[in-house]
């Protein structure tokens, strides 16, 4: 039987946060949050890999149920792209796997009920993949010669007034296995699915994130 597995990539090294999949946010280890949140899910995801070079962060992930795959080297650099981190995983599972859904260390929070929501639409869009985006309220432009070039809007426009724009909030994704076997986590016909939540603003790469993480973790248990 075809499976839908969660997939945690999990590097031991990090540059401007060291250790980051490991410190302490809240109760849990940073990657923790993640496990715990495909576990809430296992009426979804058979089962879950954690990828990594570490044994620190192998340890703690074996000792939250997840499965480990050990990440060679070769695809363990800073510059490595997700993808070859997914192919390789889905390589070494005896398993027959027929979609990925990929958790984010680096985006621990989520909204509790976001992955049912996702993968229903995934399921009724008939989608090779999914993945969050959320609206963007800035107005932005570029600096060409030391003059400010508005992209989004113009000079005097009202924010409220912005035609709508998104991000990639990084929140989760999506996909057939076989896209990911195609080099692809996000496909032509993936869909984007909108989520208008504080937790979207949450991307781990510094101590200034991890405290506004924190912050966050704590406001909402209230």
């Amino acid at each position: 039987m075809s499976k839908t597995i969660a997939i945690i990539p999990a590097r031991g090294g990090s540059k401007r946060l060291p250790n980051k999949n490991i410190l302490l946010l809240g109760n849990y280890p940073l990657l923790v949050h993640s496990i715990l949140y495909a576990k809430a899910n296992s009426d979804i995801i058979d089962e879950i890999y954690v990828s990594t070079d570490d044994e620190k962060i192998k340890e703690i992930a074996l000792q939250f149920g997840a499965k480990v795959i050990d990440r060679p080297s070769a695809i363990s650099g800073d510059l490595e792209p997700t993808i070859t981190t997914l192919q390789h995983v889905l390589q070494s599972v005896n398993e027959e796997v027929e979609n990925v859904v990929l958790l984010q260390p680096t985006n621990p929070l989520r909204p509790e009920n976001l992955l049912k929501e996702c993968f229903k639409t995934f399921k009724e869009t008939g989608s090779d993949s999914l993945f969050t985006v959320s609206q963007n309220h800035h107005k932005f432009g570029k600096i060409v010669g030391s003059k400010f070039i508005p992209f989004n809007y113009e000079i005097g426009q009202r924010s409220q007034d912005l035609e709508p724009l998104f991000f990639e909030n990084g929140l989760l994704y999506i996909t057939n296995a076989k896209s990911i076997l195609d080099n692809k986590i996000i496909s032509e016909n993936a869909f984007p699915f909108i989520v208008n939540h504080i937790f979207a603003n949450v991307d781990i790469d510094t101590q200034d994130d991890f405290d506004y993480a924190n912050y966050l973790l704590k406001k909402n248990k209230k």
